[in-house]
Protein backbone atom coordinates (compact mmCIF):
# COMPACT_ATOMS: atom_id res chain seq x y z
CA UNK A 1 0.00 0.00 0.00
CA UNK A 2 1.29 3.64 -1.29
CA UNK A 3 0.85 6.15 1.65
CA UNK A 4 -2.56 8.08 1.29
CA UNK A 5 -2.33 11.53 -0.03
CA UNK A 6 -3.37 14.97 1.76
CA UNK A 7 -5.58 16.90 0.41
CA UNK A 8 -7.16 18.45 3.37
CA UNK A 9 -5.31 21.85 2.46
CA UNK A 10 -3.61 21.82 5.61
CA UNK A 11 0.11 20.68 5.85
CA UNK A 12 -0.51 20.11 9.53
CA UNK A 13 -2.92 17.27 8.87
CA UNK A 14 -0.10 15.15 6.79
CA UNK A 15 0.23 12.94 10.12
CA UNK A 16 -3.55 12.29 9.73
CA UNK A 17 -3.11 10.90 6.26
CA UNK A 18 0.44 9.33 6.86
CA UNK A 19 -0.91 7.70 10.03
CA UNK A 20 -4.42 6.39 8.59
CA UNK A 21 -1.69 4.91 5.91
CA UNK A 22 0.77 2.68 8.14
CA UNK A 23 -3.41 1.43 10.64
CA UNK A 24 -4.39 0.30 6.75
CA UNK A 25 -1.19 -1.25 6.19
CA UNK A 26 -2.00 -3.12 9.68
CA UNK A 27 -5.44 -3.92 8.68
CA UNK A 28 -4.45 -5.17 5.27
CA UNK A 29 -1.28 -7.51 7.22
CA UNK A 30 -4.44 -9.82 8.52
CA UNK A 31 -4.81 -10.89 4.88
CA UNK A 32 -2.85 -14.05 5.89
CA UNK A 33 -2.53 -14.59 1.83
CA UNK A 34 -1.24 -11.50 0.94
CA UNK A 35 2.45 -10.24 0.77
CA UNK A 36 1.97 -6.61 2.38
CA UNK A 37 4.51 -4.55 2.22
CA UNK A 38 5.86 -2.38 5.41
CA UNK A 39 5.84 1.32 5.89
CA UNK A 40 9.29 2.51 5.86
CA UNK A 41 9.44 0.51 2.28
CA UNK A 42 5.81 1.83 1.01
CA UNK A 43 6.30 5.58 2.66
CA UNK A 44 9.43 6.27 0.09
CA UNK A 45 7.30 6.27 -3.15
CA UNK A 46 4.89 8.91 -1.18
CA UNK A 47 5.50 11.80 -3.73
CA UNK A 48 4.14 9.20 -6.36
CA UNK A 49 7.30 10.36 -9.21
CA UNK A 50 8.05 6.27 -10.87
CA UNK A 51 5.35 4.86 -12.70
CA UNK A 52 3.47 1.41 -10.79
CA UNK A 53 5.18 -1.03 -13.22
CA UNK A 54 8.50 0.66 -11.53
CA UNK A 55 6.94 1.18 -7.87
CA UNK A 56 6.04 -2.81 -7.82
CA UNK A 57 9.27 -4.07 -9.13
CA UNK A 58 10.99 -2.10 -6.00
CA UNK A 59 8.78 -3.38 -3.85
CA UNK A 60 8.49 -6.79 -5.20
CA UNK A 61 4.28 -6.33 -5.46
CA UNK A 62 2.01 -7.11 -8.19
CA UNK A 63 -0.67 -4.87 -6.78
CA UNK A 64 -1.04 -1.39 -5.44
CA UNK A 65 -3.25 0.44 -3.22
CA UNK A 66 -3.26 4.50 -2.86
CA UNK A 67 -5.67 7.33 -2.58
CA UNK A 68 -5.90 10.64 -0.95
CA UNK A 69 -7.27 12.01 2.50
CA UNK A 70 -9.36 14.81 3.18
CA UNK A 71 -10.58 15.54 6.75
CA UNK A 72 -12.30 18.31 7.54
CA UNK A 73 -14.22 18.65 10.90
CA UNK A 74 -15.48 15.74 12.27
CA UNK A 75 -15.63 14.43 8.74
CA UNK A 76 -12.87 12.54 6.75
CA UNK A 77 -13.51 11.29 2.61
CA UNK A 78 -10.99 9.07 1.45
CA UNK A 79 -10.88 7.79 -2.27
CA UNK A 80 -8.71 4.26 -2.05
CA UNK A 81 -7.87 2.74 -6.02
CA UNK A 82 -6.55 -0.51 -5.95
CA UNK A 83 -4.18 -1.10 -9.43
CA UNK A 84 -2.36 -3.88 -11.18
CA UNK A 85 1.56 -2.41 -10.97
CA UNK A 86 2.74 -4.35 -14.42
CA UNK A 87 0.22 -2.10 -16.76
CA UNK A 88 -0.94 0.56 -14.04
CA UNK A 89 -4.56 -0.40 -15.07
CA UNK A 90 -7.50 0.23 -11.87
CA UNK A 91 -8.87 -2.73 -10.55
CA UNK A 92 -11.49 -1.15 -8.70
CA UNK A 93 -11.56 2.54 -6.44
CA UNK A 94 -13.88 3.30 -3.76
CA UNK A 95 -14.56 6.50 -2.15
CA UNK A 96 -15.92 6.67 1.32
CA UNK A 97 -17.38 9.70 3.25
CA UNK A 98 -17.69 8.92 7.12
CA UNK A 99 -17.55 11.39 10.40
CA UNK A 100 -13.56 10.56 12.02
CA UNK A 101 -15.55 8.57 14.86
CA UNK A 102 -16.25 5.97 12.25
CA UNK A 103 -12.50 6.11 10.86
CA UNK A 104 -11.88 2.41 12.32
CA UNK A 105 -14.93 0.83 10.20
CA UNK A 106 -13.50 2.68 7.22
CA UNK A 107 -9.71 0.60 7.50
CA UNK A 108 -11.83 -2.46 7.40
CA UNK A 109 -14.29 -1.98 4.67
CA UNK A 110 -11.07 -0.92 2.71
CA UNK A 111 -9.19 -3.57 4.08
CA UNK A 112 -12.33 -5.95 3.00
CA UNK A 113 -12.47 -4.70 -0.12
CA UNK A 114 -9.15 -5.46 -1.65
CA UNK A 115 -9.51 -9.22 0.37
CA UNK A 116 -12.49 -9.61 -1.92
CA UNK A 117 -11.10 -7.75 -5.23
CA UNK A 118 -8.06 -10.53 -4.75
CA UNK A 119 -10.12 -13.54 -3.82
CA UNK A 120 -8.13 -13.42 -0.18
CA UNK A 121 -9.53 -14.07 3.17
CA UNK A 122 -9.80 -11.04 5.30
CA UNK A 123 -8.84 -12.35 8.70
CA UNK A 124 -8.14 -10.36 12.08
CA UNK A 125 -10.62 -7.67 12.56
CA UNK A 126 -12.04 -8.46 15.77
CA UNK A 127 -8.46 -8.52 16.79
CA UNK A 128 -7.21 -5.12 15.74
CA UNK A 129 -10.49 -3.81 17.23
CA UNK A 130 -9.88 -3.63 20.72
CA UNK A 131 -7.16 -1.47 19.70
CA UNK A 132 -9.26 1.53 18.49
CA UNK A 133 -10.05 3.99 20.64
CA UNK A 134 -13.17 5.67 21.83
CA UNK A 135 -13.14 8.72 20.77
CA UNK A 136 -11.40 10.70 17.85
CA UNK A 137 -9.46 13.01 19.75
CA UNK A 138 -7.38 10.25 21.16
CA UNK A 139 -6.66 8.75 17.93
CA UNK A 140 -5.89 12.25 16.91
CA UNK A 141 -3.42 12.17 19.86
CA UNK A 142 -2.04 8.78 18.61
CA UNK A 143 -1.28 9.60 15.33
CA UNK A 144 0.76 12.67 16.49
CA UNK A 145 3.07 10.41 18.64
CA UNK A 146 2.87 8.31 16.02
CA UNK A 147 4.28 10.43 13.44
CA UNK A 148 7.15 12.07 16.03
CA UNK A 149 8.31 7.98 16.74
CA UNK A 150 8.83 7.43 13.13
CA UNK A 151 11.61 9.89 13.27
CA UNK A 152 13.71 7.91 15.32
CA UNK A 153 15.26 10.05 17.73
CA UNK A 154 16.05 10.98 20.79
CA UNK A 155 14.41 13.96 21.35
CA UNK A 156 11.21 12.98 18.59
CA UNK A 157 11.10 10.23 21.28
CA UNK A 158 10.49 12.38 23.99
CA UNK A 159 8.06 14.29 21.90
CA UNK A 160 6.11 11.34 20.94
CA UNK A 161 5.54 10.25 24.79
CA UNK A 162 4.00 13.32 25.45
CA UNK A 163 1.23 12.28 22.75
CA UNK A 164 0.69 8.99 23.68
CA UNK A 165 0.30 10.35 27.51
CA UNK A 166 -2.32 12.25 25.82
CA UNK A 167 -4.23 9.84 23.88
CA UNK A 168 -4.05 7.60 26.99
CA UNK A 169 -5.49 10.67 28.96
CA UNK A 170 -8.84 10.42 26.68
CA UNK A 171 -8.83 7.20 25.95
CA UNK A 172 -7.24 4.14 28.72
CA UNK A 173 -8.05 1.57 27.55
CA UNK A 174 -5.90 2.19 24.01
CA UNK A 175 -3.95 0.11 23.78
CA UNK A 176 -1.93 0.18 20.47
CA UNK A 177 -0.70 3.63 22.78
CA UNK A 178 0.32 1.66 25.22
CA UNK A 179 2.22 -0.56 23.18
CA UNK A 180 4.05 1.90 21.09
CA UNK A 181 4.40 4.33 24.28
CA UNK A 182 6.24 0.90 25.35
CA UNK A 183 8.60 0.90 22.53
CA UNK A 184 9.67 4.55 23.15
CA UNK A 185 10.72 4.31 26.75
CA UNK A 186 12.63 1.04 25.56
CA UNK A 187 14.40 3.15 23.33
CA UNK A 188 14.63 6.26 25.29
CA UNK A 189 16.15 4.26 28.05
CA UNK A 190 18.84 2.67 25.51
CA UNK A 191 19.86 5.87 24.28
CA UNK A 192 20.52 7.83 27.40
CA UNK A 193 21.63 5.06 29.99
CA UNK A 194 18.67 5.31 31.86
CA UNK A 195 17.06 2.45 31.38
CA UNK A 196 16.81 1.74 35.52
CA UNK A 197 14.03 4.59 35.38
CA UNK A 198 12.75 4.46 31.68
CA UNK A 199 12.36 0.33 31.25
CA UNK A 200 10.01 -0.22 34.05
CA UNK A 201 7.68 2.47 32.22
CA UNK A 202 8.21 0.22 28.91
CA UNK A 203 7.37 -3.22 30.98
CA UNK A 204 4.11 -1.19 32.38
CA UNK A 205 3.38 -0.25 29.24
CA UNK A 206 3.46 -3.44 27.29
CA UNK A 207 1.68 -5.32 29.77
CA UNK A 208 -1.08 -3.10 29.68
CA UNK A 209 -1.39 -3.02 25.96
CA UNK A 210 -1.82 -7.13 26.32
CA UNK A 211 -4.01 -7.37 29.24
CA UNK A 212 -6.25 -5.02 27.21
CA UNK A 213 -6.17 -6.56 23.83
CA UNK A 214 -4.79 -10.04 24.09
CA UNK A 215 -4.87 -10.98 20.50
CA UNK A 216 -2.97 -7.49 19.58
CA UNK A 217 0.24 -8.72 17.75
CA UNK A 218 1.91 -5.10 18.15
CA UNK A 219 1.29 -5.71 22.65
CA UNK A 220 2.69 -8.91 22.03
CA UNK A 221 5.83 -7.85 20.07
CA UNK A 222 6.26 -4.78 22.57
CA UNK A 223 5.87 -6.99 25.76
CA UNK A 224 8.37 -9.31 24.34
CA UNK A 225 10.82 -6.49 23.23
CA UNK A 226 10.55 -5.52 26.60
CA UNK A 227 11.22 -9.01 27.96
CA UNK A 228 13.99 -9.81 26.30
CA UNK A 229 16.13 -6.37 25.43
CA UNK A 230 15.74 -4.82 28.82
CA UNK A 231 14.57 -7.90 31.16
CA UNK A 232 16.99 -10.47 29.82
CA UNK A 233 13.99 -12.84 30.25
CA UNK A 234 14.80 -15.02 27.53
CA UNK A 235 12.33 -17.60 26.81
CA UNK A 236 9.34 -15.32 27.64
CA UNK A 237 10.76 -12.47 25.34
CA UNK A 238 10.89 -15.13 22.46
CA UNK A 239 7.48 -16.15 23.32
CA UNK A 240 5.94 -13.04 23.08
CA UNK A 241 7.67 -12.57 19.65
CA UNK A 242 6.58 -15.59 18.10
CA UNK A 243 3.23 -14.89 19.37
CA UNK A 244 2.93 -11.63 17.72
CA UNK A 245 4.37 -13.23 14.53
CA UNK A 246 1.30 -16.08 14.44
CA UNK A 247 -1.03 -13.32 15.24
CA UNK A 248 0.39 -11.02 11.97
CA UNK A 249 2.58 -12.93 9.77
CA UNK A 250 3.59 -9.66 7.76
CA UNK A 251 3.90 -7.15 9.96
CA UNK A 252 7.11 -6.02 9.87
CA UNK A 253 8.15 -5.28 13.27
CA UNK A 254 7.50 -8.53 14.48
CA UNK A 255 9.42 -9.94 11.93
CA UNK A 256 12.03 -8.29 12.64
CA UNK A 257 12.51 -7.95 15.91
CA UNK A 258 12.31 -11.85 16.37
CA UNK A 259 15.29 -12.11 13.76
CA UNK A 260 16.98 -10.01 16.47
CA UNK A 261 16.15 -11.71 19.59
CA UNK A 262 17.38 -15.30 17.74
CA UNK A 263 20.90 -13.62 16.55
CA UNK A 264 21.76 -13.69 20.11
CA UNK A 265 21.13 -17.00 20.99
CA UNK A 266 23.27 -18.24 18.77
CA UNK A 267 20.66 -19.75 16.28
CA UNK A 268 22.53 -18.00 13.01
CA UNK A 269 21.17 -20.29 10.55
CA UNK A 270 17.56 -19.67 11.93
CA UNK A 271 18.10 -16.07 12.69
CA UNK A 272 19.02 -15.42 8.58
CA UNK A 273 16.25 -16.85 7.67
CA UNK A 274 14.19 -15.00 10.04
CA UNK A 275 15.83 -11.62 8.98
CA UNK A 276 15.91 -11.95 5.34
CA UNK A 277 11.93 -12.61 6.16
CA UNK A 278 12.13 -9.09 7.41
CA UNK A 279 13.82 -7.73 5.15
CA UNK A 280 11.48 -9.30 2.12
CA UNK A 281 8.57 -7.71 4.01
CA UNK A 282 9.90 -4.62 4.06
CA UNK A 283 12.86 -4.11 1.75
CA UNK A 284 13.16 -0.35 1.60
CA UNK A 285 13.56 0.07 5.39
CA UNK A 286 17.23 0.53 6.81
CA UNK A 287 16.42 -1.37 10.43
CA UNK A 288 15.61 -4.66 9.20
CA UNK A 289 18.73 -4.46 6.66
CA UNK A 290 21.44 -3.21 9.62
CA UNK A 291 19.66 -6.34 11.33
CA UNK A 292 20.48 -8.65 8.37
CA UNK A 293 24.21 -7.13 8.00
CA UNK A 294 25.03 -8.08 11.80
CA UNK A 295 23.61 -11.58 11.41
CA UNK A 296 25.72 -12.35 8.14
CA UNK A 297 28.96 -10.28 9.57
CA UNK A 298 28.28 -13.09 12.98
CA UNK A 299 28.82 -15.92 10.57
CA UNK A 300 31.40 -14.99 8.74
CA UNK A 301 29.62 -14.34 5.29
CA UNK A 302 31.31 -11.22 4.67
CA UNK A 303 30.47 -10.16 0.92
CA UNK A 304 26.38 -10.63 2.25
CA UNK A 305 27.72 -8.80 5.51
CA UNK A 306 29.26 -5.68 3.35
CA UNK A 307 26.07 -5.39 0.36
CA UNK A 308 23.55 -5.43 3.68
CA UNK A 309 25.22 -2.74 5.65
CA UNK A 310 26.04 -0.41 2.72
CA UNK A 311 22.18 -0.80 1.85
CA UNK A 312 21.34 0.56 4.95
CA UNK A 313 23.45 3.53 4.85
CA UNK A 314 22.28 4.03 1.36
CA UNK A 315 18.23 4.24 2.92
CA UNK A 316 18.97 6.00 6.31
CA UNK A 317 22.82 7.59 5.88
CA UNK A 318 22.10 9.67 9.18
CA UNK A 319 20.84 6.62 11.19
CA UNK A 320 23.02 5.53 14.18
CA UNK A 321 25.36 2.67 13.47
CA UNK A 322 25.10 2.59 10.30
CA UNK A 323 28.75 2.12 9.08
CA UNK A 324 29.91 -0.23 12.03
CA UNK A 325 28.85 -3.00 10.28
CA UNK A 326 31.00 -2.14 7.00
CA UNK A 327 34.27 -0.93 9.65
CA UNK A 328 33.96 -4.72 10.74
CA UNK A 329 33.60 -5.89 7.32
CA UNK A 330 36.76 -3.90 6.24
CA UNK A 331 38.83 -4.93 9.03
CA UNK A 332 38.43 -8.32 8.60
CA UNK A 333 39.42 -8.44 5.18
CA UNK A 334 41.86 -7.05 5.93
CA UNK A 335 40.71 -3.38 4.41
CA UNK A 336 42.64 -0.99 6.80
CA UNK A 337 41.95 2.53 5.11
CA UNK A 338 38.58 1.21 3.82
CA UNK A 339 37.64 0.68 7.92
CA UNK A 340 39.31 4.23 8.52
CA UNK A 341 37.14 5.30 5.73
CA UNK A 342 34.04 4.59 6.79
CA UNK A 343 34.13 4.84 10.54
CA UNK A 344 35.10 8.78 9.63
CA UNK A 345 31.60 8.51 8.17
CA UNK A 346 29.73 7.27 10.81
CA UNK A 347 27.05 9.58 12.02
CA UNK A 348 27.08 8.69 15.30
CA UNK A 349 29.37 10.49 17.55
CA UNK A 350 29.55 7.60 20.30
CA UNK A 351 29.54 5.07 17.71
CA UNK A 352 32.20 6.72 15.67
CA UNK A 353 34.56 6.84 18.92
CA UNK A 354 34.32 2.66 18.90
CA UNK A 355 34.63 2.44 15.06
CA UNK A 356 37.41 4.81 15.01
CA UNK A 357 39.53 2.96 18.34
CA UNK A 358 39.14 -0.95 16.10
CA UNK A 359 40.22 0.37 12.78
CA UNK A 360 43.10 2.58 13.90
CA UNK A 361 44.23 -0.43 15.64
CA UNK A 362 43.87 -2.10 12.79
CA UNK A 363 45.98 0.06 10.75
CA UNK A 364 48.80 -0.50 13.47
CA UNK A 365 48.48 3.57 14.44
CA UNK A 366 48.72 3.15 17.83
CA UNK A 367 48.98 6.90 18.74
CA UNK A 368 45.46 7.20 17.13
CA UNK A 369 44.09 4.35 18.75
CA UNK A 370 44.88 5.05 22.26
CA UNK A 371 43.76 8.38 21.81
CA UNK A 372 40.64 7.14 19.99
CA UNK A 373 39.84 4.75 23.12
CA UNK A 374 40.41 6.96 25.37
CA UNK A 375 37.91 9.99 23.73
CA UNK A 376 35.55 6.50 24.01
CA UNK A 377 36.14 5.84 27.67
CA UNK A 378 36.15 9.56 28.83
CA UNK A 379 32.57 9.83 26.81
CA UNK A 380 31.29 6.54 27.58
CA UNK A 381 27.30 6.81 27.46
CA UNK A 382 26.13 3.39 27.61
CA UNK A 383 29.01 1.78 25.65
CA UNK A 384 30.86 -0.06 28.00
CA UNK A 385 30.38 -3.30 25.89
CA UNK A 386 32.20 -1.58 22.62
CA UNK A 387 35.08 -0.47 24.92
CA UNK A 388 35.15 -4.00 26.30
CA UNK A 389 35.49 -4.96 22.61
CA UNK A 390 38.13 -2.65 21.96
CA UNK A 391 40.28 -4.31 24.51
CA UNK A 392 39.71 -7.75 23.38
CA UNK A 393 40.62 -6.63 19.71
CA UNK A 394 43.88 -5.18 21.47
CA UNK A 395 45.02 -8.55 22.88
CA UNK A 396 44.25 -6.91 26.18
CA UNK A 397 42.38 -9.16 28.12
CA UNK A 398 42.33 -8.05 31.62
CA UNK A 399 41.21 -4.91 30.96
CA UNK A 400 38.19 -6.43 28.41
CA UNK A 401 36.91 -8.72 31.06
CA UNK A 402 37.10 -5.40 33.36
CA UNK A 403 34.79 -3.67 30.90
CA UNK A 404 32.28 -6.69 30.27
CA UNK A 405 32.04 -6.92 34.07
CA UNK A 406 30.92 -3.49 33.92
CA UNK A 407 28.80 -4.09 31.17
CA UNK A 408 27.50 -6.72 33.37
CA UNK A 409 26.70 -4.57 36.31
CA UNK A 410 25.39 -1.90 34.48
CA UNK A 411 22.74 -4.04 32.59
CA UNK A 412 24.71 -2.98 29.04
CA UNK A 413 22.24 -4.45 26.67
CA UNK A 414 25.48 -5.11 23.88
CA UNK A 415 26.06 -8.13 26.79
CA UNK A 416 23.43 -9.45 24.28
CA UNK A 417 26.07 -10.21 22.01
CA UNK A 418 28.20 -12.46 24.30
CA UNK A 419 27.44 -15.68 23.09
CA UNK A 420 27.82 -14.89 18.80
CA UNK A 421 30.41 -11.91 18.94
CA UNK A 422 33.39 -12.23 16.43
CA UNK A 423 35.29 -9.88 18.15
CA UNK A 424 35.60 -11.53 21.63
CA UNK A 425 36.73 -14.66 20.58
CA UNK A 426 39.96 -14.51 21.89
CA UNK A 427 38.26 -14.34 25.19
CA UNK A 428 36.30 -17.94 25.08
CA UNK A 429 39.00 -20.05 26.21
CA UNK A 430 39.04 -18.45 29.34
CA UNK A 431 37.34 -19.23 32.73
CA UNK A 432 35.79 -15.77 32.93
CA UNK A 433 34.26 -15.82 29.66
CA UNK A 434 32.22 -19.16 30.83
CA UNK A 435 31.28 -17.91 33.79
CA UNK A 436 29.59 -14.46 32.05
CA UNK A 437 27.80 -17.07 29.71
CA UNK A 438 26.59 -18.22 32.86
CA UNK A 439 25.46 -15.43 34.36
CA UNK A 440 23.57 -14.50 30.78
CA UNK A 441 22.12 -17.64 31.49
CA UNK A 442 20.77 -17.70 27.78
CA UNK A 443 18.60 -20.49 26.89
CA UNK A 444 20.19 -23.54 25.10
CA UNK A 445 20.03 -23.79 21.35
CA UNK A 446 17.76 -26.37 19.48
Amino acid sequence: MLPLLNESGDPKDEYFSDGLSEELIAALAQIRELKVIGRSSSFRFKERKEEPKTIGEKLGVATLLEGTVRKQGDRVRIVAELINAADGIELWTRTFDRELKDIFAVQQEIAAAVASSLKATLLGADQRSAANPKTAEAHNAYLQGHYYFQRRNLEDYRKAVGHYDEAIRLDPEYALAYAERSEAWTLIGDLTGEGKTAWPKARTDAEKAVAIAPALAEAHAALGWVRFFTEWRFAEGLSELKRAKELAPANPTANDLLARVIVYLGRLDEAEKQGRQAVELDPLASAPQNNLARILWYQGKLDEADAAARKTAELQPNSASSRRWQVLVAIQRGDKETALREAQLEPDESYRRFELAVAQFARGDRTAADAALADLIANDRGLDYQIAQVYAVRGEKEKAFEWLQIAMDNHDTGMLGLLVDPLLTSLRDDPRYKNLLAKMAFPATS
